[in-house]
């Protein structure tokens, strides 16, 4: 814990992730600046440019004062800009300069080997031009700038190869750094999404501290969330062992009366017991331990068909006699058994179909009943809801088999979906994904 608080939080990480951009930046900077000042020119323009200086400086030497700024305007020319002041010019605090090409034209013109020349680059990155000043005898100024760029100095590609190589290594090496200080964040959504899903995932608590902060209170609410599911599947199953030992009384004990209040005391205690069932298996579904399996559902949906044709309804199966699929069997057999029931309370003839295609496979339960209002199929499947205008209240249980159904097809990664059939009645079809 001691080395998780002393690590930098999200905002010190980003500071020196824009710290180490500029430094890195300054440093190539310098760097193109250094290299800017070994560039030579050809001797030609170094001759020509030095040729012009020293005709200006001459010129300029031999008038009074107030003759030379105009005289400085008639030394300007296609090639060279000449102004003339009486104080220092300013120059760029920040600009490369030509050392190189400096020594070329005092070469070519000793005469101005006291004169305080300088000069820099201007506009490194696009067509570079030169710039400088000199100083005139009687101490004033001669500043000068090329109108074109000079040949043989040619820094564009080499600007753009110096700018591109650190702009791609930073980069490369900011994406890097966001990534490390995000992976937290990533394996933290993740986890959510599992949980969300009724698993547990355990996050390390590790990052920057705001990261950390937000992991080690997910993984406090994940525990607290478990702790109330296991508590609350406890008690259900108390719940449901003390609820069932009095219905068994009582179904004992309406044997010795009344043979005509005996059918109506045990239809009551069907109905309770299946209340109970269904209340149980949808509460304590969320913690479902079942493992998928390899299992035959064409013989699951035919089991299914049959034993609601021995209880004396009118249901079929029709399909292909195997077809094995991985799935959680209790789960999917629950599913399909409520849309049995389902189907025989409110139709008098089902159909059970199963049928696959490479991508898919549907398991089908169609009635010949009422149907349900388009604007209420979604509503159905939602817990304890009930529509009696949609179809009689005859069925018993707390509005809860749809609602399981759902669960479990989802479970299984696949859909519920409702339809009203033309010719009449409802088709209820599970689609799993093969």
């Amino acid at each position: 814990m001691s080395l998780l608080r002393s690590s930098p939080g999200l905002i010190g990480r980003l500071v020196a992730l824009l710290l180490l951009t500029t430094l890195v930046e300054f440093g190539i900077s310098a760097l193109l600046y250094e290299r800017a000042s070994h560039f030579s020119v050809r001797d030609d323009e170094a001759r020509r440019l030095a040729e012009h200086l020293v005709i200006a400086e001459r010129l300029l030497s031999e008038r009074p004062l107030r003759e030379r700024p105009s005289l400085a305007t008639e030394l300007t020319t296609d090639r060279y800009l000449v102004r003339w002041s009486a104080v220092p010019p300013k120059t760029p605090s920040i600009a490369p300069a030509l050392d190189g090409m400096r020594r070329q034209v005092l070469a070519w013109e000793p005469r101005l080997n006291g004169m305080a020349v300088r000069l820099w680059l201007v506009s490194p990155g696009r067509s570079p031009v030169v710039a400088g000043i000199l100083r005139l005898p009687d101490q004033s100024w001669l500043s000068f700038q090329t109108l074109h760029p000079v040949s043989g100095l040619n820094l564009a590609t080499e600007r753009i190869l110096l700018a591109l190589i650190p702009a791609l290594g930073l980069m490369l090496l900011g994406g890097l750094l966001v990534r490390l200080v995000l992976q937290p964040l990533r394996q933290l959504a993740v986890a959510a999404d599992k949980v969300g899903h009724g698993g547990q995932a355990h996050v390390p608590e590790r990052g920057p501290e705001e990261v950390a902060t937000v992991i080690r209170a997910f993984n406090r609410m994940q525990e607290r969330i478990h702790q109330l599911i296991d508590n609350r599947t406890q008690a259900l199953a108390a719940v449901g062992h003390d609820l069932r030992t009095p219905l068994a009384r009582l179904r004992l004990r309406a044997e010795a009366i009344d043979p005509g209040a005996q059918a109506a005391i045990a239809t009551d205690i069907s109905e309770m017991e299946a209340m109970i069932e269904s209340l149980l298996a949808y509460l304590g579904g969320e913690n479902d331990p079942e493992t998928p399996a390899r299992t035959d559902i064409a013989i699951l949906c035919a089991t299914l068909a049959d034993d609601a044709s021995d209880r004396g309804h009118d249901v079929t199966y029709e399909g292909p006699v195997h077809f094995e699929l991985t799935v959680r069997p209790l789960g999917l057999k629950r599913a399909v058994a409520n849309l049995i029931d389902n189907a025989v309370h409110h139709g008098s003839h089902v159909v059970v179909r199963l049928a696959e295609t490479p991508a898919r496979v549907t398991i089908a339960v169609e009635d010949d009943g009422p149907g349900l209002p388009d604007d209420m199929r979604d509503e159905v499947t939602k817990p304890f809801v009930r529509l009696d205008t949609a179809r009689p209240r005859d069925t018993i249980g707390f509005g809860l088999g749809l609602a399981i159904v759902t669960r479990a097809v989802e479970r299984e990664g696949g859909r519920l979906s409702l339809r009203n059939r033309p010719e009449g009645g409802l088709s209820a079809e599970i689609v799993l994904k093969r």
